[in-house]
């Protein structure tokens, strides 16, 4: 059976939707085939990449991206994983089934941190509801259906 194709879209491409690739990958690579993009590049966050590692998955090494640097844009499944990226989800040509599953912001829940330890008890909380999601693959999603693209809500 063919590899589900999932593109995780957020803002920023800097910390959910790396999460969430970094999880499939490591959790799920039987099922998925996984990749990440945002409407906009931000840059890796560290303190995604360090919650990441604390959870034995190592995303050190990706880099931000937006949908202009995928060099395949024909996925399955398109997880909109904030209300910014499901507001500006393009028109994917394959007819992906867009998936808009809401992730709460790390770093906006953490600005008001005192330390990187309180910033990142959000972080952790945000990479163990994606991990959650990912773990839940392919079963969580919609049935795919032919023709035109379908948007859910999860």
């Amino acid at each position: 059976m063919p590899k589900l194709r999932i593109l995780f879209l957020c803002t920023g491409n800097s910390c959910r939707s790396q999460m969430a690739e970094g999880f499939a990958r490591a959790l799920r690579p039987d099922v998925v085939a996984a990749a990440s993009a945002g409407v906009e590049r931000h840059g890796m966050n560290p303190l995604a990449v360090k919650a990441m590692a604390e959870a034995g998955v190592d995303i050190s090494s990706h880099a931000s991206k937006t949908l202009d640097d995928l060099p395949d844009l024909d996925f399955d499944y398109v997880v909109t994983l904030c209300d910014h990226a499901h507001a500006h989800c393009p028109h994917f040509p394959g007819g992906a089934t867009v998936v808009h599953r809401g992730v709460a912001d790390p770093p906006r829940l953490a600005a008001d941190a005192a330390s990187e330890e309180e910033a990142l008890v959000h972080y952790r909380r945000v990479r163990d509801e994606i991990r959650e999601f990912v773990l839940g693959l392919p079963g969580n999603l919609p049935p795919r259906q032919a023709g035109p693209a379908l948007t859910f809500t999860l």
